[in-house]
């Protein structure tokens, strides 16, 4: 049996979905507070369990052969510190000792790739880079930093653990609407800026990162970690790569980053209002800004991991979003339906 914590995430479904597909029996680790329901119909055994309880991790992990810990909270303003530090240090510690006290054969952890330190523009990303909270940007890769650095200390002292860590993971399934996908909306809606700045992240697909997730279970060595990365692009080529997908049209006008930082205080207030995720915030800012220059080739050799093109994912995400929002159009149009015909004839 092989146990998940943050099913009901990005990576977390989308893997689900993969075990189900190979035939392994899963039980999907969801928090009490988290509805289940883009698991349905999967066949899966839901555990309502929160892995900042010690108690629920270790019920949580009786009876499994593996486990895959992706629970987190990711956040790319520090407005989440204190929470960010129990969900992903005190939770990775709740699963790490659970994992011993349950005899788990093998363990394979998601960190981020923001867990390492950001070296100069010209030194590329990869496994031999340094972990160390103390030089890391922003409070969600300090707590990630710290849970690495835990997770390894485990692997040393003889858990069985692989460790990896995704980029910035964009595609279908995601339900949670992620930072990347909210922007993605936004730009499809219209809403989003005429304009680009600046800037470059490495972008990976959901679906790659599940097979390299997997892949490290099956191949990965223990007490190793693997960059799972996808296409480097800027900002720019990002919004190139969606209009050729949906034929709008491309931002022309490059802000200087002065106006960029003015505008992000309007554009985080015009979020709240919304109820919506910020596509941009001052931490977000410096990442896009920082190295991006990663490499995969521990991943390539070892595990076999190859990740498809970029603009395949984006053509992909753009047609489940638009799913999204025709399902989403017609659940209000059924509702609506049925309280006309209440109101007509008082009952449904």
């Amino acid at each position: 049996m092989i146990a998940v914590t943050g099913a009901t995430g990005h990576i977390g479904n989308v893997l689900v979905r993969q075990l189900c597909a190979m035939g392994e029996t899963v039980r999907a680790v969801v928090p009490p507070f988290e509805s289940p329901a883009i698991l349905d119909g999967l066949g899966v055994d839901i555990f309502r369990g929160d892995v900042t309880k010690p108690g629920d991790m270790l019920r949580a992990c009786a009876g499994a052969d593996t486990v895959f810990h992706l629970a987190g909270i990711i956040a790319i303003d520090e407005s989440q510190r204190e929470q960010m530090e129990r969900v992903n240090v005190g939770g990775a510690a709740n699963v790490l000792s659970a994992c011993r006290a349950c005899h788990v054969r093998r363990l394979v952890y998601v960190s981020s790739i923001h867990a390492f330190i950001d070296p100069p523009q010209n030194i590329e990303i990869d496994e031999n880079t340094a972990i160390d909270p103390e030089e890391v940007l922003g409070a969600y890769a300090v707590t990630k930093a710290k849970a690495a650095r835990q997770v390894l200390a485990a692997a040393s002292d003889g858990m069985d653990i692989v460790i990896v860590h995704p980029t910035g993971v964009i595609g279908p399934y995601d339900s949670l609407i992620s930072h990347t996908g909210q922007m993605i909306r936004d730009y499809l809606a219209g809403r989003y800026l005429r304009c680009f700045f600046r800037g470059a992240y490495d972008f990976v697909d959901v679906r790659d990162v599940v097979q390299g997730l997997i892949l490290a279970w099956r191949k990965g060595r223990a007490g190793q970690n693997y960059i799972l990365s996808g296409s480097r692009v800027t900002i720019r080529e990002l919004f190139s790569q969606l209009s050729e997908v949906t034929g709008k049209r491309t931002p022309a006008v490059c802000l200087p980053l002065w106006l960029v930082r003015l505008v992000i205080p309007f554009e985080r207030l015009r979020c709240r209002i919304r109820r919506i995720k910020p596509s941009i915030t001052r931490y977000s800012l410096r990442v896009l800004l920082s190295n991006s220059h990663v490499s995969r080739q521990k991943a390539a050799a070892e595990l076999g991991y190859r990740p498809r093109p970029i603009r395949d994912t984006l053509a992909d995400t753009v047609t489940w979003l638009a799913g999204q929002k025709k399902n989403a159009f017609a659940i209000r149009k059924h509702a609506k339906k049925r309280r006309i015909h209440k109101k007509l004839h008082g009952s449904d």
